[in-house]
């Protein structure tokens, strides 16, 4: 969950004002500056009345250092197509994507491909698995592409292949395999290359609701060790709640809010999204540290509670204890004190304050 006491984490990748347009001409469009007044939603209905698809319209947002950024949305919300636009798999029209504050946009063919090859990892609702190779085969296949020694990739393919639980399968070929187990063959063929960011499309979509369920498990361990910068694309709210540090939901190709998942559900920006939040159970989403004030009094003889237990769970202390509950940070700081004070307090604000990204 969210750290409400670390710095903000560097921004690893950074989305700024990305357009995407199809159409017979659709650099038009952007030749000149826009004139003040005109925000992106009047010049996304000129752009579709002169007849182009705006599949992307004025797209910004940053991904934190180890953070898990979801993108949402109905389907045609566009949330598809920006991923693409991130690796430049698709063009964008226009706009800025910086990851490490280098324009990916300005970026020769050969630059962009060994970007690719050892910066990102890729993790795509088809699995996409070479049905003539074996399950080691497939995960060294990216570092075969990059050069490197036999030897050397099989090591780093059996690394991943413990990491995401398939030790004894690494003969196996992909008919052999679960839908589950193949799509762990395909996450672990996109971490073989040590990715800095990691793009993942609706990568679990495809599975059973319990293997799915196991799947995000699993992702979330994956994470807990390796601390990726990653951007995971859902049109699965209950699946966003479970992973996100933040989220962004889309529509028309827009960004409508961002925010960690217990401020939308709080304090949603427009009917949109209150559509997706209004089914939520907030008890299960919000944390110690999201209904937490200073801790000024004396806290000896108080419960002491993990920053990012659920208020499920603490709904029978905030009731019986006068004082409340200390909230404790992973090192065992004293973070703040919870109480059924703060706590409905919480709730009449609506809107948590806003907290920099990273999983305590």
């Amino acid at each position: 969950m969210t750290n409400t006491t670390a710095d903000p984490a560097p921004v690893r990748l950074c989305c700024r004002n990305v357009w995407k347009v199809y159409g017979a001409d659709p650099d038009r469009f952007f030749e000149a500056t826009s004139g003040p007044g005109r925000d992106a939603a009047t010049q996304a209905a000129e752009i579709r009345a002169a007849g182009h698809i705006v599949a992307n319209a004025d797209v910004s947002f940053d991904v934190h250092e180890g953070e898990i950024f979801v993108i949402m949305g109905l389907s045609g919300s566009g949330k598809s197509t920006i991923l693409r636009c991130l690796s430049r798999l698709v063009e964008p029209t226009a706009g800025e994507i910086l990851l490490d504050g280098e324009d990916l946009l300005k970026k020769s063919t050969a630059e962009l491909i060994e970007i690719r090859r050892h910066k990102m990892g890729m993790v795509f609702q088809s699995f996409g698995l070479m049905p003539h190779l074996n399950v080691i085969d497939n995960i060294a296949f990216p570092l075969k592409l990059q050069g490197m020694r036999a030897d050397d990739r099989y090591a780093c393919a059996a690394r991943v292949i413990d990491l995401v639980g398939l030790a004894g399968r690494e003969h196996d070929f992909p008919n052999a395999l679960s839908g589950g187990q193949q799509q762990r063959v395909g996450i672990a063929r996109s971490l073989a290359v040590e990715p800095d960011v990691w793009f993942l499309d609706e990568p679990f979509s495809a599975l059973d609701p319990l293997i799915r369920k196991q799947m995000q498990n699993e992702f979330l361990r994956i994470q807990s060790q390796l601390r990726k910068s990653i951007v995971f694309i859902t049109h699965d709210f209950q699946e966003a709640l479970r992973i996100a540090d933040r989220m962004a939901i889309m529509r028309d190709g827009a960004v409508v809010q961002i925010g960690r998942p217990i401020d939308l559900i709080l304090n949603p920006a427009d009917d949109y999204i209150r559509d997706f939040t209004q089914d939520v159970p907030w008890e299960r989403i919000m944390c110690a540290r999201d209904i937490m004030e200073p801790a000024d009094g004396p806290l000896d003889g108080l419960r002491r509670v993990p920053a990012d237990v659920l208020v499920e769970s603490l709904l029978t202390d905030l009731a019986s204890a006068a004082a409340g509950v200390v909230v404790e940070g992973t090192d065992g700081a004293v973070l703040g004190i919870a109480t059924a004070r703060s706590f409905a307090a919480s709730l009449a604000r609506g809107c948590m304050p806003t907290n920099p990204p990273g999983r305590a």
